[in-house]
């Protein structure tokens, strides 16, 4: 071994490197943005939960029991209905994930020195959130009514509020159940973005892209002959996947399976458009790989995947309303555990109508450009 040749090799790889002006910035930016997205999401606390407040009693005990919880800063009041059969609506539309029911006479009975019971509902479809929003409402509670007892000079055992814990759609709080709907997104995310990119990037490498359009093949006869393949394996993945949560892991799906074919039908075409994206920008299998886990991680740290969007920090949350995979899981999620339908789920439905009409759009409209320069 000679140290000449060894440097002039290295010499030449590195020469390569430089040159290359699309892998040398990812190479530097996907560990600072790594370093970003961890550094602030993971261990943040959940913050900032939609929640209803039912003030049956309307009294001065009611209304200060609202101003604890608001000002504590782990929930925000967004909705404040007069009867509880409103907050299955809201839960079903994901307009809100926490509720506190307050009953009538909850002040009189305080006032006579008995026990009160103030009811917590929180919504167990995604298991992180609920767990926290269970425990910060119960332990609010709990200071405000010893606060209230040392005011009014009594002994902090006598009686007082007590709170119950109801949890809806996943009442065993079981992580999979939450695990398994998400999952089914991502696979498909990983699959048809990471499959397609490299598949047209191999073709453009090995010059065979180039022969195939000297062949009668028109360019829209080419993607939708490239894309088709994908979309079958997607969904042969998907039907192991959701088979193997419902039949092993037991995970109950109480929605319908037209929403989530619609859902996931949406979702595939943004997929599609990625990873054609991704082709286009990349001239090697390498920088396909670097350019799709650019595009991935953040997908996975900010769609509520990963980590709760609820415990992320507030600038961080409007980049969220960019990432498609947030309103697959949004979904599947609520199809899957609370049997929401297209009624409940326009919102995310829409924004991906919206967001994979554009991507794919785009995608398509420039692969017909790139081919035709």
């Amino acid at each position: 071994m000679k140290p000449k040749r060894v440097g002039l090799l290295l010499w030449k790889e590195f020469r390569q490197f430089r040159r290359d002006k699309l892998l040398l910035p990812l190479v530097f930016m996907l560990p600072i943005m790594q370093l970003i997205m961890f550094g602030y999401v993971v261990g943040s606390d959940v913050r900032n939960v939609p929640t209803a407040v039912v003030d049956l009693d309307h009294s001065t005990v009611s209304r200060s029991l609202a101003d604890a919880i608001s000002g504590a800063g782990y929930f925000e009041i967004v909705e404040r209905p007069s009867d509880e059969r409103a907050l299955q609506p809201l839960m079903d539309g994901g307009e809100i994930q926490a509720a506190i029911v307050i009953p009538e006479g909850t002040a009189t009975r305080l006032s006579q020195g008995q026990r009160a019971e103030i009811g917590i509902v929180v919504d167990g479809s995604d298991s992180r959130i609920a767990s926290a929003a269970s425990g910060y409402s119960a332990q609010i509670i709990g200071e405000y009514d010893r606060k209230r007892l040392e005011a009014e000079g009594l002994d902090i055992q006598a009686p007082g509020i007590d709170s119950s814990v109801r949890v809806l759609y996943n009442p065993s709080l079981r992580a999979v159940n939450t695990m398994i709907p998400g999952l089914m997104a991502t696979v498909l995310l990983i699959s048809t973005s990471s499959i397609m990119a490299q598949a047209v990037v191999r073709e453009r490498e090995s010059g065979t892209l180039e022969q195939m359009f000297t062949t009668p093949i028109t360019r829209g006869e080419y993607v939708l002959g490239k894309v088709t393949p994908y979309v079958i394996i997607a969904a042969l993945q998907l039907g192991v996947v959701a088979s193997v949560g419902t039949l092993w892991f037991r995970v109950p799906f109480n929605g319908s399976v037209w929403t989530v074919t619609l859902g996931l039908g949406l979702f595939v075409f943004t997929s599609l458009g990625i990873g054609l994206l991704t082709s286009l920008v990349s001239r090697t299998r390498q920088q396909a790989q670097q350019t799709v886990m650019f595009i991935l991680i953040p997908s996975f740290v900010l769609s509520g995947f990963m980590f709760p969007i609820e415990a992320m920090p507030a600038p961080i949350v409007p980049l969220t309303y960019f990432i498609p995979l947030r309103y697959a899981i949004e979904v599947l999620r609520a199809s899957w555990l609370k049997g929401s339908g297209v009624a409940e789920l326009w919102v995310p439905l829409t924004a991906m109508t919206i967001i994979s009409a554009i991507v794919f759009s785009i995608a398509l409209a420039t692969f017909s450009k790139r081919l035709a320069d």
